[in-house]
C-alpha cells in the first residue's frame, strides 16, 4: 500500500505517519511507501519503509506529492477556521483550489491507467449549524455559519462528485473539534477547547472565551486517527453516492471539561480565567453541540471515551512531549 498524507506536517498527518511507521498494516495491508507532503517540507520520520518528505504549494502540487501507484491519499491540507474567516481569499484558495488540485491529481493516476485511490478528507464539525440546542441525525443538512464551514461543506461535494466519476474512492469525515492538541495554541476559533486543558497542565493560565455551560462535539486525537485509519481501509460499498461521515464523538460543556481536568489533576482548572469573547463565540457558537451518529456505528467507527479518558491520553502520549517543544522541561 502506497500512502500519501497532504498536510503530513501538521498535528493529524505526523500522528497518523508515526502510527504507520509502527504498525504499517492499515487494513491488514502492509505499507510499502509514505509521502508526506506540506507547505514546509515535515521533518523525517524512522519507519521500515521508504518516507519521502516534500515542501509545496497545495494549489500546484509538483506530481512527486501524489505519485503513480498511490493507494490511499490523506488530504488534510487546510487554512482553519478563525484564519479562514479572517482571510477570505487564503481560505479559499487552499481550501477549494486545493481540494480541487487534488481530484485533478488523481485524474492523471486514473488516465494513466491507474487504481482511483482511495481519498480520506478531514471534513469538519464546521460544515452544520444549529447551535447549542441542536442534535444532529446523520441525514441533518449542511448549513455553515462560517467561512471555513462553507468551504469544507463545498470540498465534500467537489470530492463526492469526483468520486461518482471514477477519480477516487472518497471518505469525508466532518470531524468533531480535536481535543487536547499538544504544541502551542493555532489559529482556529477553537484553539481553546485544547488550551483550557492543556494549559493547565503545563502549569499555564488561560483565558475562556465562553460559558462554563457552552457545549461542543468533542473527540480525541487517538479516536481522530483510529476512525481517519478505518476510513482509509473499510468498505465503502455501503456509502453509495453520501460519502460524508460523522464520527462518533462526545458532547460535553465547558464545565464538564473542567471538571475532568481537576480529576486528572486536582485544581488545574484554577488557571482557566473567564474572559468573554464575543468575535471567537460568534464563529464557535452556531456549530452544532451534538450528534446521533447511527451510519458511523454501523460502519465500524469506534465509540468515543469518556471526558476523563480523553484528558488522561493527553497526559499519556502527549503531556511530556508538549512541555519539551514549550520549554518548560527542567
Amino acid at each position: 500500500m502506497n500512502i500519501v498524507i497532504l498536510g503530513g506536517g501538521g498535528f493529524l498527518g505526523r500522528r497518523i505517519a508515526r502510527h504507520l511507521a509502527t504498525t504499517g498494516t492499515p487494513g491488514g495491508r502492509a505499507v510499502e511507501s509514505l509521502t508526506l507532503f506540506d507547505l514546509h517540507e515535515p521533518a523525517p520520520l524512522d519507519a521500515p519503509f521508504p518516507v519521502v518528505c516534500l515542501a509545496g504549494d497545495i494549489v500546484s502540487p509538483p506530481e512527486a506529492a501524489i505519485p503513480p501507484g498511490t493507494d490511499v491519499i490523506f488530504h488534510f491540507a487546510a487554512v482553519v477556521s478563525a484564519q479562514a474567516e479572517a482571510d477570505y481569499e487564503l481560505g479559499r484558495r487552499v481550501n477549494l483550489r486545493g481540494t480541487d488540485a487534488v481530484v485533478d491529481a488523481c485524474r492523471r493516476l486514473v488516465t494513466a491507467g491507474g487504481k482511483p485511490p482511495r481519498v480520506v478528507f478531514t471534513s469538519s464539525v464546521a460544515s452544520f449549524s444549529g447551535g447549542q440546542s441542536a442534535n444532529l441525525a446523520d441525514d441533518a443538512r449542511q448549513i455553515p455559519a462560517n467561512s471555513y464551514g462553507a468551504q469544507k461543506a463545498a470540498a465534500e461535494l467537489i470530492l463526492a462528485d469526483a468520486c461518482r466519476r471514477g477519480f477516487m474512492d472518497t471518505v469525508s469525515l466532518r470531524l468533531p473539534t480535536v481535543i487536547v492538541r499538544p504544541g502551542r495554541p493555532n489559529k482556529a476559533a477553537s484553539s481553546f477547547f485544547s488550551a483550557i486543558v492543556r494549559e493547565p497542565l503545563l502549569g499555564l493560565e488561560t483565558e475562556l472565551p465562553v460559558a462554563d455551560s457552552f457545549a461542543a462535539w468533542f473527540c480525541g486525537p487517538r479516536a481522530a486517527a483510529d476512525w481517519l485509519l478505518h476510513a482509509a481501509a473499510m468498505d465503502s460499498s455501503p456509502l453509495g453516492l453520501d460519502r460524508g461521515i460523522n464520527p462518533p464523538g462526545i458532547s460535553a460543556t465547558i464545565g464538564e471539561l473542567l471538571a475532568g481536568l481537576d480529576v486528572v489533576s486536582p485544581g488545574a482548572s484554577a488557571l482557566v480565567k473567564r474572559v468573554p469573547d464575543p468575535s471567537v463565540e460568534a464563529i464557535v457558537g452556531p456549530w452544532p453541540a451534538c450528534f446521533t451518529p447511527v451510519r458511523a456505528h454501523a460502519l465500524g467507527f469506534r465509540r468515543h471515551e469518556t471526558v476523563v479518558e480523553l484528558i488522561r491520553a493527553f497526559v499519556e502520549d502527549d503531556l511530556e512531549a508538549t512541555k519539551r517543544d514549550r520549554g518548560l522541561v527542567n
